[in-house]
């Protein structure tokens, strides 16, 4: 798999950009601010429908500007589609696969596959849980698009119910007794339903996931740190003590997390209308990372973090590549933030990838047996606030 083509309008600080590009590595050089982790990002957010960088489209919008546009020329096996997504600072993206328009940008999941390393990384390790589950989630799309649905569904649903709990909460407080009373707890009864139902299904396919996952992410980060303690990874869920009362251990069938949620959530009803929020659910869920027998966060070395982020994306880069097409590997800005020792083992994986991004402040400064590979090399520079190639 790699992209032939990528053109930009109006995203962040291009106002335009038509990119050829082929098989192998290609190079972007440039002083920092300038652009060009900008380029990569457009890639990587037509892949996973989300940056790396912000929590928002907003930002990917160039100032003055009303939206963006992002197109994508991928060859997969010799099959040709470009992708067209329109962003927009306020309503529903657009999107569509050659000229056909599509219902959801959702639809496009799985016609690009990409695995970024970036030092936004380091967030995955010691940042706060929605890091992680952000990273689950990306890669279950990825392997599964339809859970990209499922769980853009989970979260309607999910702000929906918030609202009724801050919205309406004396009506919820005055019981089945009072007619205000019952109408809100009977339309809470129908969110929990509808909550239970698809924070299930994500549930089941992140433990599904790591199932998988797992194993990659041990060898890979022994690989990368022969030294340190063994690494290894465990889903944290709110409703793990409900599982266990149903089955008496961890399971993968939705119907028993549906059936835990609904329990979980009907025991803490009263402590989430007194809160105003949904304190049930994956949204409140963690990928544990442990070295050894500590966890990652707030123990790990500088060098362990480095090596565990390493290690999470070489696991998601040999999951992907293992079941398809290899994905377009992108590194950006990485190779200054990593010593020798890791240097090695992403370049071992960057010479075995169809194709490989890189961003670099000095485009020479690269690892000398991955010179071979570069197929493309192109300098970015700013001017008057707006990003051109040179």
């Amino acid at each position: 798999m790699y992209v032939r083509q990528l053109d930009l309008r109006d995203f962040r600080s291009w106002p335009t950009l038509t990119l050829e590009l082929e098989p192998g590595a290609t190079v972007l050089s440039g002083r920092n601010g300038h652009g060009k982790t900008n380029v990569v990002e457009a890639v990587h957010y037509s892949s996973v429908l989300s940056s790396h960088r912000v929590a928002g489209d907003a930002p990917l919008i160039r100032a003055g500007a009303d939206n963006a546009r992002v197109s994508v020329t991928t060859v997969n096996e010799g099959r040709e589609l470009t992708t067209h997504l329109l962003i927009k600072a306020s309503g529903a993206n657009q999107a569509q696969i050659n000229r056909t328009r599509l219902k959801s940008p959702r639809e496009m999941l799985g016609v690009l596959r990409t695995v970024m390393f970036s030092p936004e990384d380091l967030r995955l390790i010691n940042g706060e849980p929605a890091e992680r589950r952000r990273f689950l989630d990306e890669l279950a799309a990825l392997r599964t698009p339809r859970l990209g649905g499922v769980r853009a569904d989970y979260d309607k649903i999910l702000r929906q119910r918030n609202a009724l709990l801050r919205n309406s909460a004396i009506d919820l407080r005055r019981g089945y007794d009072d007619a205000s009373g019952a109408s809100a707890l009977s339309t809470l009864d129908a969110w929990d339903s509808q909550l239970a139902r698809a924070g299930a299904e994500v549930i089941a396919g992140r433990l599904t996931l790591l199932d998988a996952l797992l194993p990659h992410i041990t060898e890979a980060y022994a690989s990368v740190a022969p030294e340190s303690r063994p690494a290894s990874a465990h889903y944290k869920s709110t409703v793990d003590e409900a599982v266990r009362a149903l089955l008496g251990d961890n399971t993968r069938d939705p119907d028993i997390i549906e059936a835990a949620l609904l329990s979980e959530l009907g025991r803490r009803r009263k402590e989430e209308i007194d809160r105003g929020t949904t304190l049930v659910g994956p949204h409140r869920d963690d990928l544990v990372l442990t070295l050894g027998e500590q966890p990652a966060k707030g123990y790990a070395s500088h060098g362990e973090t480095w090596s565990f982020a390493l290690a999470l994306h070489l696991a998601e880069y040999a999951l992907l590549a293992g079941e398809g097409s290899r994905p377009v590997l992108i590194l950006d800005d990485v190779f200054a933030e990593l010593d020798a020792k890791r240097r090695e083992r992403l370049v071992a994986v960057a010479e075995a990838a169809e194709q490989v991004l890189i961003t670099a402040a000095v485009g020479d400064d690269l690892p000398a047996n991955l010179d071979d590979a570069v197929s493309g090399r192109h300098r970015v520079i700013m001017e008057n606030g707006e990003s051109r190639l040179e």
